[in-house]
């Protein structure tokens, strides 16, 4: 069957932008004095954050790392699901070449024996070191979060980890559940700790050896909230009073969105709390008492994860780290808090696509601390005289995550792997993502601070697969055998056009001439992506999506 020219349109740019994607080269760097870097990895986290506009939102010490570093306001994740998006990231390959839709299998053994960031600056001489949720464990790391590949050490995952679905939620009628709302006191639950504290304490310890080391550093270190369930310190909830928590803007499903690409949000209705509502498949609502709490305790999670980053960047002070380490901060995903009536990830949508992503390097992105200085003091979030810190300099063109790897290396002064071929199954070192570093080319410093490129040219893939046209108990997260539709999304500065095509899971192929749905959102008059233009597009010429 031909392909249509809405097919056309759309195959010529995926597969043309997907495989021409370039990048600046930095000279090899194999001095005593290379760069650390520190990449802090945060689950499930969209923009609520101060630095990012949220004026609700109580997150001092990552709006703190934002004053001093390169803060970009377009960054996209390339799939709104865990393991994807991470194997994605940190092989700077997306998901049609890393062959990773769902959580069960190996990059390794599924597409090809590609090069990590976390191996590639290992081959450089670095010590490399993991802590927490860097890879989603399991069969997509090899059960080993790539080990020995990608770390010099074992990585290091909490103990108090196996309790986070566990009964450990106290409901009102005193008894312990395995609820998604589950604020806790720290002194009733088991082994008294929760897995980020753990984590953050973990990797204060390994700066500590690797102070004294004679070698450069990598250490990724990855926190588990925002992710549900909503377990954090209950003195958190003080701070979201729920008589000061609105529902989203958009709660209700929009009456245009086709019913492919609408997810069920069955994690959520699998929680004992949740389930306890009685709410109907898929599309059944959450009363308006219950959707405030989610949003009141999702809130609170993100700022108990702040105050952990808090105190890993107040030991990188500390420990007179902080002029010689990179930080780089980014989320794998966002998480719609009700947006079009969902509770997940799971879609194409910029809630779910959209993540923070800031860049903090000594001397570049901010003046190296004096003797004696500290960058990154630890604030309280329960100070109520902490002032609201305005991030550094700003980027709004869009990006992507799959352009960590070649901006982490640039900026470190490693060579920045060359562009992938396409195909580039056999190629172990490549990356489809452009390097950033000319976003880091400051030259007045007394110029405008947001950092203004052609946003025009710039342009940001994601994708999501489906296992029915009609949402079902496992839209969600279907197993890659079940994919039968994919959602290819094009986001860029004016519209996110997305199309479900037809999918073949066991020869990984998209037929985009069977096209089965469609959406087209004009981000200006319709940011929050409620009125679907795509079915007022057919017949007619579809707006011009790339300029010459």
């Amino acid at each position: 069957m031909p392909l249509s020219d809405r097919g056309l349109l759309l195959l010529g740019l995926v597969l043309g932008s997907f495989c021409t994607l370039l990048g600046s080269v930095a000279p090899g760097n194999n001095s005593k004095d290379a760069l650390n870097v520190l990449l802090i990895i945060v689950d499930d986290l969209r923009l609520s954050l101060g630095c990012y506009g949220d004026k609700l939102i109580r997150s001092p010490n990552i709006d703190q790392l934002a004053s001093h570093s390169l803060l970009f306001q377009n960054a996209f994740a390339q799939q709104a699901v865990c393991a994807p998006s991470r194997v994605s990231f940190l092989t700077g390959r997306r998901p049609d070449t890393t062959r990773l839709y769902d959580f069960n299998s190996y990059w390794r053994v599924q597409a090809g024996n590609f090069s990590t960031i976390p191996q590639y600056f290992k081959e450089n001489g670095y010590v490399t070191m993991s802590v927490g949720k860097v890879f989603h464990p399991g069969i997509s790391s090899n059960h080993s979060d790539d080990f020995p590949y990608s770390w010099s050490v074992l990585p290091y995952h909490p103990s108090s980890e196996k309790y986070e679905n566990t009964k450990t939620c106290k409901g009102p009628d005193g008894e312990l559940h395995a609820n998604l709302i589950c604020p806790v006191d720290m002194a009733d639950i088991p082994e008294g700790t929760l897995p980020d504290k753990q984590s953050t304490k973990k990797a204060i310890q390994l700066l500590e050896k690797m102070k004294t080391s004679s070698s450069p550093f990598f250490l990724a270190v990855g926190y588990h909230k925002p992710h549900i369930p909503f377990r954090y310190p209950k003195e958190f909830q003080k701070l979201y009073p729920l008589e000061n928590i609105t529902l989203a803007p958009d709660p209700q499903v929009p009456p245009g969105l086709p019913p492919v690409a609408y997810n069920p949000w069955m994690d959520i209705r699998q929680r004992e709390d949740v389930e306890a509502l009685n709410l109907s498949v898929p599309y059944g609502s959450i009363p308006v008492d219950f959707q405030r709490k989610i949003r009141q305790s999702y809130f609170a999670s993100v700022s108990y994860m702040d105050t952990q980053v808090g105190h890993l960047l107040s030991a990188l002070d500390d420990l007179q780290l902080a002029n010689s380490t990179i930080v780089a901060f980014t989320s794998d995903h966002g998480w719609a808090l009700g947006e079009h009536g969902e509770w997940a990830k799971y879609s194409n949508f910029d809630v779910t696509t959209h993540v923070p992503l800031m860049f903090y390097v000594p001397g570049r992105t901010a003046p190296l601390p004096e003797a004696g200085e500290k960058l990154f003091p630890y604030i309280d979030p329960f100070d109520s005289i902490s002032e609201l810190m305005e991030p550094g300099r700003q980027v709004q063109d869009l990006v992507e995550l799959v352009s960590l790897f070649p901006t982490l290396a640039g900026l470190a002064g490693l060579h920045v792997p060359p562009r992938c071929p396409s195909p580039s199954f056999h190629v172990e070192l490549c990356r489809e993502g452009h390097s950033l570093l000319n976003h880091f080319q400051f030259h007045d410093l007394e110029e405008d601070l947001t950092l203004r490129g052609n946003p025009r040219e710039s342009i940001a893939y994601s994708q999501y697969p489906r296992p029915a046209d009609y949402p079902q108990w496992n839209s969600d997260k279907p197993s890659l055998k079940d994919i039968k539709f994919m959602g290819y999304s094009i986001r860029t500065i004016d519209y996110r056009y997305t199309v479900w095509v037809s999918f073949n899971p066991h020869e990984f192929l998209a037929n985009f001439s069977d096209v089965h749905a469609g959406e087209l959102y004009f981000v200006d008059s319709d940011p929050l992506q409620d009125h679907n233009m795509y079915n007022e597009t057919q017949g007619g010429d579809l707006p011009q999506l790339l300029t010459p």
